[in-house]
C-alpha cells in the first residue's frame, strides 16, 4: 500500500506559498495546517484542463501529510487526472474557516478573521487496492470519526463511477488573522458602530432516515455533543 508520508514539524516556505503582502499571517508549522484542514468539511480544488480554468467543491479527508478527494470518474477532473498519467494533475487545494466579522468605523477597513490552508501539487488517481480502501474511510472519518464502520463499502460499480485522488502535502501553508480592527485614528471618532461578531458552524439535532432507530450510535452522539 501507499503509505502516506510522515508531516516534518515545519513545512517547507516555497515561492508558491510565500506571498507578497501580510507575510505575518502565514503559518507553516505542521500541527497548525493539520488543525485548520481536519476541522474543514469542504474544500475547493482548482485546476486548468481543457483550456479552461475549472473549481470544484468536494469532500476530502486528511491522512497524515496527504489529502484524499473524491469525484465523478467522468468529470473535468478525473478526466483530466487521466490526462496527466504518472506525474499527476497540477492542482491548487483551499479550505476556509471564517471565525469573525470584523466591522469598521470605514467602508475600507472592514475584513474577516479567518484560518486558511493552500496547497499546491500534484493530484493523483488512487488505484492500488489496500490504499483505496484506507482512502475511503479516511473521507468518511473525516466528516464524523467511527462513520466508516458503520456504512457498507463501495462495491464494483460504485467504486468505477467514483474516483478516489491523492494530494501530497509538501507545498502547503496556512494564513490566519485573528486580530480585530485596524482603524485609522482619524476615524476612531466617526459615530459608526464597530466591532467583532464572530462566528461558528454547530452541529444540529440528527433526523434519522425513515425506517431507522432514532437514537444515535455512541460515535455519533458523542460527535453532536462536542460540535453542538
Amino acid at each position: 500500500m501507499t503509505v502516506a508520508p510522515e508531516a516534518p514539524p515545519v513545512y517547507a516556505r516555497t515561492e508558491a506559498t510565500t506571498p507578497t503582502r501580510a507575510r505575518d499571517r502565514m503559518r507553516y508549522d505542521a500541527d497548525v495546517v493539520h488543525a485548520i484542514l481536519d476541522e474543514a468539511f469542504l474544500a475547493h480544488i482548482s485546476f486548468t484542463a481543457f483550456g479552461q480554468p475549472h473549481i470544484l467543491p468536494l469532500a476530502f479527508g486528511r491522512d497524515g501529510s496527504r489529502v484524499y478527494v473524491h469525484v465523478s470518474s467522468g468529470s473535468h477532473l478525473a478526466t483530466a487526472v487521466r490526462k496527466a498519467g504518472d506525474e499527476g494533475l497540477p492542482v491548487s487545494f483551499a479550505v476556509t474557516h471564517a471565525d469573525a466579522l470584523v466591522l469598521a468605523r470605514s467602508a475600507m477597513h472592514h475584513s474577516l478573521n479567518f484560518r486558511c490552508v493552500i496547497a499546491h501539487g500534484p493530484l493523483r488517481r488512487v488505484t492500488e487496492p489496500d490504499e483505496l480502501v484506507r482512502g475511503w474511510s479516511v473521507l468518511l472519518d473525516h466528516l464524523v470519526p467511527g462513520r466508516s464502520a458503520d456504512t457498507r463499502p463501495p462495491n464494483r460499480k460504485e467504486a468505477a463511477q467514483t474516483g478516489l485522488f491523492a494530494l501530497e502535502l509538501v507545498e502547503v501553508a496556512a494564513k490566519v488573522r485573528t486580530h480585530g480592527l485596524s482603524e485609522d485614528e482619524a476615524d476612531l471618532g466617526l459615530d459608526h458602530w464597530a466591532g467583532v461578531v464572530p462566528l461558528r458552524v454547530v452541529a444540529g439535532t440528527p433526523e434519522a432516515d425513515a425506517g431507522v432507530s432514532p437514537e444515535l450510535p455512541a460515535y455519533l452522539a458523542a460527535w453532536t455533543a462536542e460540535h453542538s
